[in-house]
């Protein structure tokens, strides 16, 4: 592997230790042939999966006519995705902006949100992930914040809504959402120098180890917003178009924000990002100087293959499809859960999922020596899966896989994941059975 990463700087994840030479669909290739079936969709972005073919026949079209242009200058297939992404988002969400990443795309919002209500505080979950340039990352609250000086000042954290570990519990047990979401704002608001701008966060927190927020959290969240005179930015890296079984994850509680923010998903797997707002917002901004001129801000060819994405999905259903295989996917894993002892959780939505690893049921101690195992042991039977790990929990097995998968390799998948279970955990001892589709 030395030779492999001699003149690379690493960044975070340790490499894999084969070369891949060619994707396709939900698999990869590697140099020495082995086929490896995708359920991350690369870095939990290419939902129409590998080479697709839409996209290659736009992307080879749109490099040959129109690919970069002068930042000011416009072109018809920025003008044409710019529509074609406002007409599926409710209104008053139509004004685009495009760029390329989504940390990119969270400091455009968060600038905007700053500069339309005159404050600088922005409040984000005590687990999450926003990216890696500064803005973005002092938002980020789950890693990364050691070692580099001071974060900009007036990020504050507010508790992650974790229906497994978080001990705000009901006489019956229950996850006590409400009253946790009452408390963080309770100490968000004494934290506070008054000059709360935005909050922003994922609908389900992915690299916070897939946190779906309780049906009714965004809801009262918006209320919390809309009290402090708050913007509220929904970040839609991974759970937008069509991955979590509708076109984007608010769309289930009702709720929609201020600014949305996409990315991964936006541009299967191409660097592709943008930020929606309504035309009130963007006026004042506009009118206060709103400044981010950037070399691939608007560019053609992002457009292009962005608005080749919005339609593939709209076209074949997508969101449809990622929803009923999400919900053949969820019995396989509770399943898992029911049979090893290490499974302490399943939780997700739509093709965005995962189970969360522990010691045993009991404890809920986190079993760290069995997050390499499985994955090792995965990646050795030709399945590629991600473990989430932040401290005090358990590794959590992310899945994602392409919108586009076949039924066969999702089942495939699934039994890869159970047999490697098997190898590295062993049964638990509990419901032990075949597995069934």
């Amino acid at each position: 592997m030395s030779d492999l990463s001699e003149h690379l700087v690493r960044y975070g994840v340790p490499f894999a230790p084969d070369l891949v030479e060619r994707a396709a669909g939900s698999r990869v290739t590697t140099r020495d042939g082995a086929e490896v079936l995708d359920f991350t969709s690369g870095q939990m972005s290419s939902v129409l999966g590998h080479s697709h073919p839409d996209v290659v026949e736009t992307v080879g079209r749109a490099v040959a006519t129109l690919d970069h242009l002068h930042s000011g200058m416009l072109s018809p297939p920025l003008l044409e995705f710019a529509a074609a992404l406002a007409g599926t988002l409710p209104a008053p969400l139509s004004k685009v902006l495009l760029v390329s990443t989504g940390a990119e795309s969270n400091e455009a919002a968060l600038k905007m949100a700053k500069l339309a209500t005159g404050r600088y505080e922005v409040v984000s979950f005590d687990r999450s992930w926003h990216g890696m340039t500064s803005g973005a990352a002092a938002a980020t609250f789950s890693a990364g914040r050691r070692g580099y000086g001071p974060p900009i000042p007036g990020n504050l954290a507010l508790p992650t809504p974790d229906a497994y570990r978080s001990p705000f519990r009901r006489a019956d047990g229950s996850h006590d959402w409400g009253t946790e979401l009452d408390v963080g704002f309770e100490l968000i608001d004494r934290q506070s120098a008054g000059s709360l701008a935005a909050c922003l966060v994922e609908p389900v927190l992915s690299s916070g180890g897939i946190i779906e927020l309780p049906l009714g959290y965004l809801a009262r969240l918006r209320e919390k917003c809309d009290e402090r005179g708050m913007l509220l930015i929904l970040d839609e890296a991974q759970t937008g178009v069509g991955r979590t079984g509708t076109m984007y994850a608010f769309e289930r509680d009702g709720v929609a924000p201020d600014l949305l923010t996409l990315s991964k998903t936006l541009g299967a797997g191409l660097p592709v990002a943008a930020v929606v707002t309504s035309p009130e917002i963007e006026q004042t901004c506009h009118e206060r100087g709103f400044l981010f001129y950037t070399t691939h801000v608007s560019d053609p060819l992002a457009a292009s293959v962005a608005h080749t994405v919005l339609q593939v999905v709209t076209r074949d259903r997508l969101a449809e499809r990622a929803r009923r295989l999400g919900e053949a996917m969820t019995p396989r894993l509770i399943e898992l859960r029911d049979r090893h002892e290490q499974v302490g959780d399943v939780r997700g939505r739509g093709l965005l999922q995962g189970i969360e690893l522990v010691a045993d049921k009991v404890s809920r101690t986190p079993n760290l020596a069995l997050n390499h195992e499985l994955t090792a042991e995965c990646l050795r039977r030709g399945l590629h899966v991600n473990i989430v790990q932040l401290p005090g929990l358990g590794g959590v097995v992310r899945m994602a896989p392409p919108l586009t998968i076949t039924d066969d390799d999702l089942h495939l998948g699934l039994d890869i994941l159970a047999d490697a279970l098997e190898v590295t955990a062993g049964t638990g001892g509990l419901t032990p059975g075949a597995r069934s589709r």
